[in-house]
């Protein structure tokens, strides 16, 4: 809780203003899905795409987070919670300086990923569900987490002992086919363009 000390102070350089400058909308490009989704590897395939067509970008990545700024962080639910709790303010930080951020976490959570939501403008969080099956997420399985969460010397991991919430109404549903990351991303800009989201 904040104390009653601090002051907001407000500057003469606002989001619109730093927005004007990039030429840009900022928001949040929110990446959720299970682990081996694909997430990661996606939001890097797009900040690269959007860069190319002179975008202002930053990713904020889940395993890249939780190496500083959540690194006194678990994985129970609590830890969890904050974990995107801080992700969020950040995000918004971004948001205010007029960037394009792309997040990539599994935000198992729909009231966390609705918190973000709900720090932001009208339109600036836009939701994606990297929607690829568990079987397959399992068969890539790229950091050896689910084999290591089947044996029991993982506790909580989301989709084996731990729930992950899937997004109701997603602003973009990437669902899950058989084609290379490349092609995912270019996929998921098709649809953020079409939509009119970057």
């Amino acid at each position: 809780m904040a104390d009653n000390n601090i002051v907001w102070h407000s500057h003469k350089i606002d989001k619109q203003a730093r927005a004007d400058a990039k030429k840009q909308t900022p928001r949040v490009i929110w990446l959720t899905g299970l682990s081996g989704s694909g997430k990661s590897t996606v939001a890097n395939l797009l900040e690269q795409k959007l860069v190319a067509e002179g975008k202002h970008t930053y990713l904020l990545d889940g395993d890249n987070i939780r190496h500083g700024l959540c690194g006194d962080l678990g994985f129970s639910d609590k830890d969890r919670v904050e974990n995107i709790r801080r992700i969020s303010e950040v995000a918004k930080l971004f948001v205010d300086a007029g960037v394009i951020v792309i997040t990539a976490f599994i935000s198992p959570f729909r009231t966390d990923r609705s918190f973000c939501r709900k720090l932001l403008d009208e339109g600036e969080f836009v939701e994606v569900f990297v929607d690829t099956p568990l079987d397959v997420c399992e068969q890539r399985d790229p950091k050896g987490l689910y084999k290591k969460a089947r044996s029991g010397d993982i506790k909580d991991f989301t989709g084996i002992d731990s729930t992950y919430e899937a997004p109701e109404s997603p602003e973009v549903h990437l669902e899950y086919q058989e084609e290379n990351a490349e092609q995912t991303a270019t996929r998921l800009l098709e649809q953020l363009k079409e939509k009119g989201l970057v």
